[in-house]
């Protein structure tokens, strides 16, 4: 998961790019990379679509991931 983070950043240019893309902080960026915490469903989404679809949310997010287990 964190090398998927690693390479949304990488996309951008940088952690503060990501996240004013994302609406989120620097800070917030930073905890995805370093594997502190997971990104949470709606910034997957807002990833995904600022993407056009490079980064699929279901990746991003191990919740949306699970959810989807339970739906199948």
């Amino acid at each position: 998961m964190q090398t998927l983070y690693k390479d949304l950043v990488k996309h951008f240019g940088g952690q503060k790019l990501t996240a004013d893309a994302l609406g989120v902080s620097q800070a917030n960026i930073s905890g995805y990379v370093s594997g502190r915490w997971n990104m949470s469903e709606s910034v997957a989404i807002r990833a995904e679509k600022v993407t056009n679809g490079k980064f699929k949310a279901i990746d991003l997010c191990p919740l949306l991931k699970e959810f989807q287990a339970l739906t199948a």
